[in-house]
């Protein structure tokens, strides 16, 4: 019969005394935590009987922190995506019993935007959101940090001034890589549509003045059209593209800054048999994978969810236990550039 593991078994594995395992094992006298995750590991890999004891002492000794996300479009399946990555990041972090309240504001209007940080406010150590910029959701953010609660804008930066940190991608970065892919990919000049959600997203507004820059810059016989606004809707998209490709037969590109772009992929399939005009679009999905694979989509450039959302939890956990100094930012990440011959 195989001898069963003892506490000196574990204090052999794990480097340190029999006593300070008797410690961990019984709560007598506390035990920093990092030596009890190097006991509880210790005692996992010779299978000591009372491991399971050790890992709850382990949990009990990390701190509970509860944050908040407010998100919009659930039933997107981008945003499906990020609170699963949010789930994720949170989970992934040892130091802490980490809880997300994630919400969905239920239109794009700074009132909804704002009732949802509110709600958010007394529950959290530190909150982050998706959300237009206004000075409503200013306020909103000033209350908050007001009670201690740090906030953080992720995609579109908003409260800028009063917000903790922003965390997505370099706006006008991402509008001059479209411009780049385009003009680059068209053989024959013609004439460039941007669509933007709306004005109160910013980082809308920043990629289209990038988008605009680089064609004045580098692609001047490139035309631009005026920007039309979809409110990140799939039908206005379908609607406003199908107009476009009737009023302008010598339409070479498009840019779909935000959301919507579903609806400029299904309009170009139906009045294209095989695909003409260059599309750039935001965040790989289901749709637009398979806009990639049939060549009507020519370029996605998507967020790494999964870095940012990382990035995320330690940027809100420092912010929570003070441990930033207060130090409002920006926290660029690198873009996944996906192109036909990669799905």
């Amino acid at each position: 019969m195989a001898r069963r593991p003892t506490v000196k078994d574990v204090a052999r594995e794990a480097g340190i005394s029999v006593t300070t395992v008797d410690r961990a094992l019984n709560g007598r006298m506390r035990v920093r935590e990092d030596t009890l995750r190097r006991i509880a590991e210790a005692a996992h890999r010779v299978g000591y009987h009372a491991r399971g004891r050790l890992s709850q002492n382990l949990d009990a000794a990390r701190p509970e922190m509860t944050f908040g996300f407010v998100l919009i479009k659930k039933a997107q399946e981008f945003y499906r995506n990020f609170a699963q990555e949010i789930e994720a990041a949170l989970q992934a972090r040892n130091d802490i019993r980490g809880r997300a309240v994630i919400r969905y504001a239920s239109s794009q209007s700074p009132e909804d935007f704002a009732a949802e940080l509110r709600l958010l406010a007394g529950k959290c150590d530190a909150v982050a959101a998706v959300a237009v910029n206004h000075q409503r959701l200013t306020q909103a953010v000033q209350e908050l940090q007001a009670e201690g609660v740090p906030v953080f804008a992720l995609l579109n930066d908003f409260a800028q001034g009063v917000r903790r940190n922003y965390l997505g991608l370099n706006n006008m970065k991402i509008g001059r890589i479209a411009a780049w892919t385009i003009t680059g990919r068209v053989r024959r000049p013609g004439k460039l549509a941007v669509f933007v959600g709306g004005n109160r997203w910013h980082g809308h507004d920043l990629r289209e003045v990038g988008f605009r820059s680089y064609v004045r810059e580098n692609a001047p016989e490139f035309s631009m059209l005026e920007t039309l606004v979809n409110l990140e809707t799939r039908q206005f998209t379908y609607e406003a593209t199908l107009d476009l490709v009737r009023r302008h037969p010598d339409l070479a590109g498009i840019y779909v800054a935000g959301g919507g772009m579903e609806g400029a992929i299904a309009a170009l399939r139906e009045v294209h048999a095989s695909p003409r005009i260059a599309l750039v679009v935001n965040e790989l999905t289901a749709e637009s994978r398979a806009a990639l694979a049939d060549g009507y989509a020519t370029t996605v450039i998507s967020t790494p969810l999964a870095e940012l959302c990382t990035d995320l939890m330690e940027l809100m956990l420092r912010a929570a236990r003070g441990e930033d100094a207060g130090i409002a930012g920006q926290h660029f990440l690198d873009p996944r550039i996906i192109v036909p011959e990669m799905v």
